[in-house]
């Protein structure tokens, strides 16, 4: 059933807003989905969608799509309401909350992982690109550390294309925990590096491992390239690559060894 809300000031919306504008969850750990893709790939992945979001013009097609989740509210608002809510300017006129799963650096590092560290990555586009390269190449997860853009910021969940709601993840983590984490469990760090002397071709991802992508500006954190491996991805006249494009590359080789072996 849907429902109508006029007023700009109704809670919801205004946790919506503040969720959009801070580039996180809202205050009740809500995701805020643009678009008509994310919700069909959260309904595909099972999330748990607390509400639906529609400009007055489309209410009938999301209707449709949410059909049969009996506890789904469908919000309609006016159109000039719902651009203020939205991030893009090109607006589907379609916003889902969906909760996103909860999972712990254990999970990630469990079995012959292959976990990728997003270690003060802060372009949204290239943190959800990395996190749906993790997934077509089969990482366990990936781990966001203190400092990194926040993998439920609205581009990056779109640039995630739906892997945001399958891949395990783990948002600001420490450095410090993380580094003992792996160390324990005896996981080789590789950290993507344009001037180290190794390739990727001499890592052996066939192990448990971590891939280190750093920052766009600075790169990997010093504390960390100091107990890994630098890798480098070999190039033609260009000396690096874009944060997004070697993760997805080292992803590649790491998919390429595991199939081999």
């Amino acid at each position: 059933m849907t429902e109508s809300v006029s007023s700009e000031k109704n809670p919801l919306l205004k946790s919506v807003r503040r969720a959009v504008a801070r580039g996180a969850l809202t205050e009740d750990g809500w995701a805020v989905c643009e678009g008509f893709h994310l919700l069909e790939e959260a309904l595909g992945s099972n999330c748990e969608i607390g509400a639906v979001i529609v400009a007055e013009p489309v209410k009938n097609a999301v209707s449709t799509h949410v059909r049969g989740l009996k506890r789904t509210r469908v919000i309609a608002v006016r159109e000039r309401v719902f651009r203020e809510l939205a991030s893009t300017e090109a607006t589907q006129g379609v916003i889902a909350l969906v909760r996103p799963q909860e999972w712990t650096l254990e999970q990630l590092l469990r079995g012959r992982s292959l976990v990728v560290v997003l270690d003060g990555v802060q372009d949204p586009g290239n943190a959800g690109a990395i996190v749906r390269a993790a997934e077509a190449f089969g990482a366990s997860g990936a781990a966001f550390l203190k400092g990194t853009v926040s993998p439920y910021n609205s581009k990056a969940l779109r640039a995630s294309a739906g892997s945001i709601f399958r891949l395990p993840v783990v948002a600001g983590i420490d450095e410090g925990l993380l580094i003992a984490a792996l160390e324990q469990k005896r996981i080789a760090v590789y950290a993507a590096m344009p001037r180290a002397q190794k390739s990727i071709a001499d890592a052996n991802f066939q192990e448990k491992c971590a891939m280190v992508i750093g920052g766009e500006g600075r790169g990997v954190n010093p504390e960390i390239a100091a107990r890994a491996m630098g890798v480098r991805v070999p190039t033609n006249g260009v000396e690096s690559l874009n944060a997004a494009v070697a993760a997805g590359v080292m992803l590649y080789e790491a998919r390429r060894q595991r199939t081999a072996a």
